[in-house]
């Protein structure tokens, strides 16, 4: 099992680092995808503990959306410091999460996509997967995509319908499944994920947040994307077993 998603670096699990590990090897998780924020000094040098914690993680870095305001006077300052990044971290698999977030006013709309822009050239010129995080933005995101001649990535935290769904693969990218699956009002997203073609297909936690049935409302952590995986293969019709084996592949093709 993976999950392609989560942010173990983050202060919410300095603490405990050690356990949470042990407890999602336990359950059966191979690896993840950890994000992180290059703009902050601090989680950057809390990916080294990570790794050496779970030595199978790999890493994604960039500036979200929510911060794009730092960088309204110089765009590219943006993807030049994920570029710095990339070079101090060998283990660094993607760039993201990037995009637009029209959900909160942190940074304005121009100075969102003028970072995003940035970001998805300097995904093209390194070959490297992107991580997509919209909110209320879908149209806007797509189009900067399409511009961008990027082809490969994922989209994060997908809690759409089957409309949003088959837009999002348009795009040639996978589309990953998060906890929200397991929610009792989540019908139009399960209906959505037994759309999506196995090979573009992934699955997540985004722990800290966004915690699964029967654990709603407290800290999310890898262990439980065990949940996740349970949720989507009965809204497919699937077996867990070879449901996860499935996702295994899809995560080591989009991120080595």
């Amino acid at each position: 099992m993976i999950d392609s998603h989560c942010h173990l670096a983050g202060t919410e699990f300095t603490g405990d680092l050690d356990a949470v590990v042990a407890r999602a090897r336990e359950a059966g998780v191979l690896r993840c995808l950890v994000i992180l924020a290059a703009d902050d000094d601090v989680e950057m040098a809390q990916a080294s503990v990570v790794r050496a914690a779970w030595p199978a993680v790999r890493f994604a870095v960039g500036v979200h959306p929510h911060n794009a305001h730092r960088f309204a006077d110089d765009p590219e300052v943006a993807a030049g410091l994920v570029a710095s990044r990339l070079d101090e971290r060998e283990d660094v698999r993607a760039i993201g999460e990037i995009g637009l977030d029209y959900h909160y006013d942190f940074s304005p709309k121009d100075v969102q996509h003028a970072v995003f822009r940035a970001q998805l050239a300097l995904a093209r010129a390194r070959n490297l997967p992107v991580v997509i995080h919209t909110r209320e933005a879908e149209d806007d995101t797509l189009r900067l995509i399409a511009e961008s001649g990027v082809t490969r990535g994922v989209f994060h935290c997908f809690s759409g319908g089957a409309d949003a769904a088959a837009r999002a693969l348009e795009t040639g990218f996978h589309v990953s499944i998060p906890g929200i699956v397991t929610f009792a009002k989540s019908t139009e997203l399960r209906k959505a994920a037994s759309t999506i073609p196995a090979d573009r297909l992934l699955i997540e936690t985004d722990s800290p947040y966004l915690a699964p049935m029967p654990v709603r409302g407290k800290r999310n952590e890898p262990a439980y994307v065990t949940r996740v995986l349970e949720a989507l293969a009965d809204a497919r019709g699937e077996s867990g077993e070879a449901l996860a084996a499935r996702l295994v592949a899809n995560f080591d093709g989009l991120f080595g």
